[in-house]
């Protein structure tokens, strides 16, 4: 995906070079021992195999050496706990990874439009009750927990372009540590690529996402449906389900409001 290979603005604030940091100590040290192993076998092997290993291993002796991921940039992450590193007051969302992507025929404005009016979210988004906009880039969540239980947080807007790019991350106190991203890309004559990351951490960590695949709760299956809700609402606005259903053939399709201002089906 294009977030992993490009530095995007956030936290270019400030110039300092330490709040660029957000790679700990020990993965540098790791990534450095890796990339420096890789480099020496793409050497050692001729044509397209040994380019590979050696532009693989040049990656990840930079970010050794930098000690700065753009994916941890780009989702808001942080394993840097140093003093003064970007984000180390709050807790890293790093446990399960998810990422997905669909095409809408609409255009990047019409999906950036709707998406970030925060109060959408929940009309595609299954597991989420409610989503309150308290500032320009602050909002409280409201999610479908475990056993019925609620939970709730914080999360702030910390990198965004119109129509191309909208990232999150949870604030400190949140009762599920996340972090994500949404780019809207052109797909010509089709629409737009809509393609999501996701990173996050649940109580039982990723012995609970284990679980919750086996049991058909899988995070990246729950994302699936989440963005096909979403292209059946923003192009025919109004859900395919079997609710109401008797029969068993004809799929009842349940109306919706409409989607969002501006935005026609």
């Amino acid at each position: 995906m294009s977030i992993n290979t490009e530095t995007l603005p956030g936290f270019e604030r400030n110039n300092d070079e330490t709040n660029n940091v957000n790679v700990g100590e020990i993965e540098r040290l790791v990534s450095a021992i890796a990339g420096g192993a890789l480099a020496v076998c793409g050497f050692r092997q001729r044509g397209w195999t040994g380019l590979l290993l050696t532009v693989g291993g040049a990656a990840l002796l930079h970010r050794g050496a930098t000690g700065h991921c753009n994916t941890y940039q780009a989702l808001g992450m942080t394993t840097n706990t140093s003093t003064g590193a970007a984000g180390a007051e709050a807790p890293v969302a790093k446990d399960i990874h998810v990422e997905k992507s669909i095409t809408i025929n609409k255009s990047p404005e019409d999906l950036y439009t709707f998406w970030r009016k925060l109060e959408n979210l929940p009309k595609f988004m299954k597991h989420l009750e409610s989503v309150t906009s308290l500032d320009s880039n602050r909002s409280h969540w409201v999610a479908k927990g475990p056993g019925g239980k609620n939970v709730e947080w914080d999360a702030e807007i910390y990198n965004e372009k119109p129509n191309e790019l909208i990232a999150w991350r949870s604030l400190e106190g949140a009762d599920i540590t996340n972090a994500g991203s949404v780019r809207f890309e052109p797909a010509g004559v089709q629409g737009t690529v809509v393609k999501v990351v996701l990173n996050y951490n649940t109580p039982g960590g990723k012995i609970s996402a284990l679980l919750a695949k086996l049991f058909g709760q899988e995070p990246g299956q729950l994302i699936d449906e989440d963005l096909r809700r979403l292209k059946q609402i923003l192009e025919t606005g109004e859900i395919a389900t079997t609710e109401g259903q008797t029969s068993g053939r004809e799929p009842y399709v349940k109306p919706l409001a409409k989607a969002a201002d501006g935005i026609s089906y």
